[in-house]
């Protein structure tokens, strides 16, 4: 399958490759969940400034590895970092976007939202308990559907992932059987038998597309972009739930992102009726005292302007913006920590 978003690198708007002079152009690498809003973003901050953002889709342990090796500006992660590793690493962390991972899958004659699930079922499917389409415990929740007698195969991230933190962390906390065997984690043992990888969302999203009987998870764009089915699944108060952006902003509803250190807050199973059980922020990682201050610039400027202009372009891919008061806070909380004068 072909990368949904080839048109947008191809028509060269956005995540330009190619290098810049080091003033035009942004330099940024990790998670793969936020990419379709940031190449969005870049591409509209480049028709207005000129300056070009130069993002490396590479999964967040990825983005870790880079911003470490201070090979770019910015490092992107969904799974956020400690707040001891961030004064370690002498970094400061902070969201910049909100969005769902949901569990996807490959079945015919099923549409989008048409399959119901719970956490706990969901859990013994990727462990490998569950083995089958048509088990009683699937077959119990969906009620005059037809399910079909084939194997599960199980779909997950090979390189190391928010998403899979994301994912991971919602089953740790939902199943107590997860949790003793597996846990939480960009990256962790898959127990099931039958089960494949993919590389990034977008590999993830392509397997799930072509295997018979697949079930996997990525965010909520590339589902949609890509037409899979995705299950409606059920919250914390009880209610099954489809996931879109205003079930994503249910959750982090009453988010106090200032409550951990580095604002490294999970929103997974969040209270309320409405509230998407696996949402969660992509957090932006910078050097307190970059090497280089002008490129640091450069890359605040690029998220002040996002964060003002850009609300609507992550609502037309069911991202959720940061609000008003939260960007305000940001700005004088967590920016001003970062020398770049």
């Amino acid at each position: 399958m072909k990368n949904m978003f080839t048109k947008v690198l191809v028509g060269g708007a956005v995540m330009a490759f190619s290098l810049h002079a080091a003033a035009q152009t942004i330099t940024g690498a990790g998670a793969t969940f936020p990419y379709p809003v940031y190449a969005k973003w870049a591409e509209a901050y480049k028709k207005e400034t000129g300056v070009s953002l130069n993002y490396q889709s590479i999964g967040s342990s990825g983005g870790m590895r880079q911003i470490r090796a201070k090979t770019v500006t910015f490092g992107a992660s969904d799974a956020p970092v400690k707040g001891a590793d961030l004064s370690k690493d002498g970094m400061v962390q902070f969201p910049a976007v909100i969005g769902g991972t949901i569990p996807v899958f490959n079945l015919e004659g099923f549409k989008p939202g048409d399959l119901r699930i719970t956490g706990d079922v969901l859990a013994e499917m990727f462990m490998g308990y569950i083995v089958n389409w048509n088990d009683p415990k699937i077959a119990a929740l969906n009620p005059g559907k037809k399910l079909p007698d084939q194997t599960i195969t199980v779909v997950h991230r090979a390189d190391g992932s928010g998403t899979t933190f994301n994912f991971t962390d919602y089953l740790t906390v939902v199943s107590k059987l997860w949790a003793e065997k597996v846990g939480r984690g960009a990256a962790v043992k898959w127990p099931a038998a039958s089960s494949i990888g993919g590389k990034g969302n977008e590999g993830v999203a392509a397997n799930v597309a072509r295997v018979k009987g697949a079930v996997g998870y990525v965010e909520y764009a590339y589902a949609k972009k890509n037409n899979i089915p995705y299950m409606s699944l059920q919250n914390k108060d009880g209610k099954f739930i489809r996931p879109d952006d205003k079930t994503f902003a249910a959750a982090a509803a009453g988010a106090d992102w200032f409550s951990v250190p580095g604002m490294g807050l999970s929103i997974v199973n969040q209270p309320g009726a409405d509230s998407w059980p696996i949402s969660t922020a992509s957090f932006i990682l910078m050097y307190k005292q970059p090497s280089d201050k002008k490129a640091s610039a450069d890359v605040l400027k690029f998220f002040d302007w996002s964060f003002k202009n850009g609300k609507q372009l992550a609502l037309d891919l069911d991202y959720v913006p940061l609000p008003d008061i939260l960007t305000a806070q940001i700005r004088s909380k967590v920016w001003s920590e970062i020398q770049n004068k």
